[in-house]
């Protein structure tokens, strides 16, 4: 199967460079700094185990890989092009998502399949919309990484998983147990969903909750790992999702609370969420989606949830 990968920052970057090594079909969307020295020495991945080099990678700008003007194209061009390729996973923020979308719809055959594995909740129902005639399914990915300078990876901790599926069942086709498959002999832990609703809410009960409440205490992994204000604000938030999951309708399988601090304690002190690192930088961010649109939901369904709305409050000279 050929693959393309939208973005190369830490998530996409981590699963180009696990399938290339894997041997897989890989071209990988860049930019800057980054998509050239990508191009020059390939992508040294740096883990807490050491340092590998990747190459090559093969590594485009989203007109370069086209070879078309994405401007004639509209909804009718959907699944044209005979050689696109299989599988499009889409590893951008979601601010970035407008201009992704018309690079698939000229880069996309009829039956590439779209995997977004963003950190938002609900992407692939909204680019299905955008992108009708293909399969658009959900997806999530548990990963700690980061662009530590351009053409390297830094891979915070060892979970490296991704979990994707469809929401409805007559949407699921074989060749989705065959991207599972490649993900898993690339080194991938790959999970084939088969509820993504309530999954993908439980990776958005993670990330969430850390991306709100570091920005909030601008604080890194290690305070959160101890006990204290941090780490009592973190259960806080991750037992808000989980109300707002049951006004929903979502029950989860686990114990969100006992499962996200796994998590959060098996990362590496110094590790932090692209939207804290973001905002601090003064850079666009997905507070919007992490935070507001939690905001939005509980006024949707009818629920109060207090500390979501102190933490948004105090938040509020960052969403722009």
């Amino acid at each position: 199967m050929k693959y393309c990968v939208i973005g190369a920052g830490g998530t996409g970057g981590c699963i180009a460079a696990y399938m290339l090594r894997a041997g897989k079909d890989v071209t990988v969307i860049a930019r800057g700094a980054h998509l050239d020295q990508i191009r020059r020495q390939g992508i040294r991945l740096e883990t807490e185990k050491g340092t590998e080099l990747i190459s090559p990678v093969p590594a485009y700008e989203m007109n370069e890989y086209s070879g078309h003007c994405r401007e004639a194209f509209s909804e009718a061009s959907i699944g044209k092009n005979a050689d696109g390729p299989d599988v499009i996973f889409v590893c951008v923020k979601g601010y970035s998502l407008d201009g992704v979308i018309p690079f698939i719809r000229e880069t996309a055959k009829s039956s590439t399949i779209v995997i977004p594995v963003l950190n938002l909740y609900g992407t692939g129902a909204a680019m299905q919309k955008e992108l009708p005639g293909l399969l658009v399914t959900d997806g999530c990915i548990y990963v700690a990484a980061q662009i530590k300078e351009p053409g390297t990876i830094w891979m915070n901790g060892s979970i490296f998983r991704i979990v994707f599926g469809v929401r409805k069942p007559e949407e699921l086709r074989k060749e989705l147990f065959d991207v599972a498959e490649d993900l898993r002999q690339s080194g991938i832990e790959a999970v084939l969903s088969e509820n993504i609703r309530r999954d993908a809410l439980q990776k958005f009960s993670y990330v969430s909750p850390m991306a709100a409440a570091g920005l909030y205490f601008h604080a890194d992994a290690e305070r959160f790992q101890k006990t204290g204000d941090e780490r009592d604000t973190f259960v806080a938030l991750v037992k808000e999702i989980d109300r707002l999951a049951a006004a929903m309708g979502i029950e989860f399988q686990v114990d969100i609370v006992k499962n996200n601090l796994a998590i959060l304690d098996a990362l590496s002190p110094e590790a932090s969420t692209s939207m804290q690192r973001d905002v601090e930088a003064g850079k666009p961010s997905e507070i919007d989606g992490l935070i507001y649109e939690v905001v939005r939901l509980s006024g949707q369904y009818g629920i109060a949830l207090p500390v979501y709305n102190k933490i948004a409050e105090a938040l509020e000279p960052y969403h722009i």
